[in-house]
């Protein structure tokens, strides 16, 4: 039993410190194969614009979760380092239509690549796992995200 009790403990730790090692690779500044320092926030912004060529402020915020200001504040920094182009919508003259340069295209994809390569460590960890081993670790996996996602107030303690 308690060799068991122990196991879980250690796949406990192991979770935390491969979530705070993702973390850490995810916040660091990177160029993305441009002549500009792009942050988290920022690259986050430009795939969402991506993903969603002419998407407004207010859009882009709904997505991202975030306010219009904060994606306001954003926008600016990213139109400084000439990665997005605000353009008036025809549609709606009140309001900007996002889209990125291709400066901005060439950032967004090599963030992707970083994504692929992420993605390839996975599979490659997985490669002889059977359909029942890994429909169990996605159900745990997406469980255990819900789970810590509802019970952070137990964390603001």
């Amino acid at each position: 039993m308690d060799k068991e009790i122990n196991n879980k403990h250690k796949i406990a730790y192991d979770i935390l410190h491969l979530a705070l090692s993702l973390v850490d690779l995810d916040k660091k500044t990177r160029y993305y194969g441009t002549d500009v320092p792009i942050f988290y926030s920022e690259i986050h912004v430009i795939m969402a614009i991506a993903e969603h060529p002419g998407i407004h402020v207010g859009g882009l915020a709904d997505i991202l979760g975030v306010t219009k200001g904060a994606v306001s504040e954003i926008l600016k920094k990213l139109e400084r380092k000439a990665l997005v182009i605000k353009e008036i919508d025809d549609l709606n003259l009140s309001r900007y239509s996002l889209d990125l340069t291709e400066k901005g295209k060439k950032a967004h994809s090599r963030h992707m690549y970083y994504h692929t390569i992420l993605n390839n460590m996975v599979a490659a960890e997985l490669q002889d796992a059977s359909e029942h081993e890994l429909e169990f670790l996605s159900n745990f996996l997406s469980s255990l995200k819900d789970k810590v996602k509802t019970s952070n107030d137990i964390f603001d303690e």
